[in-house]
């Protein structure tokens, strides 16, 4: 039976990855020219990164109590650079779409690069945390 706290921890973890990774794509088929769509687009970046910060953050306490330093640095460093980059997307995509509002014709393609960088950076982190499964979860024996 595999350790039951590391399955756990990566399930937490992979869940809003999985989401990401399945739900972000349908925002390639819309225009991004109607504000509210922005504004989605945004809500999803935002919930996303969020339970990204909280299940990196669950998972490096778990893998500290357990005294498995190597899986419980690289989760603090997951929820890391997920607490910072939502920040950091979060105000390019307001003002992408301020720059939409005031006339910037170029905003919106901008605004798309955005939104393609962020589906690239979840899937090369979904894939990094996949591969790594094998290591993080011990199985007895």
């Amino acid at each position: 039976m595999p350790d039951s706290i590391a399955v756990v921890a990566l399930v937490l973890l992979l869940l809003p990855m999985f989401y990401f990774f399945l739900a972000s794509p349908a925002f390639l088929l819309v225009t991004l020219d109607i504000r509210s769509v922005g504004l989605l687009l945004r809500g999803m970046f935002s919930g996303y990164l969020l339970a990204m910060t909280i299940a990196g953050a669950a998972g490096a306490l778990a893998f500290t109590l357990e005294v498995r330093l190597g899986p419980a640095i690289a989760f603090a460093l997951l929820s890391a650079l997920a607490f910072y980059s939502r920040r950091w997307f979060l105000a390019q995509i307001d003002a992408r779409l301020d720059e939409k509002e005031a006339g910037d014709a170029n905003a919106v393609r901008r605004l798309r690069r955005l939104h393609v960088g962020g589906m690239l950076n979840n899937a090369v982190q979904l894939a990094a945390v996949v591969a790594c499964i094998p290591y993080i979860v011990v199985m007895p024996g």
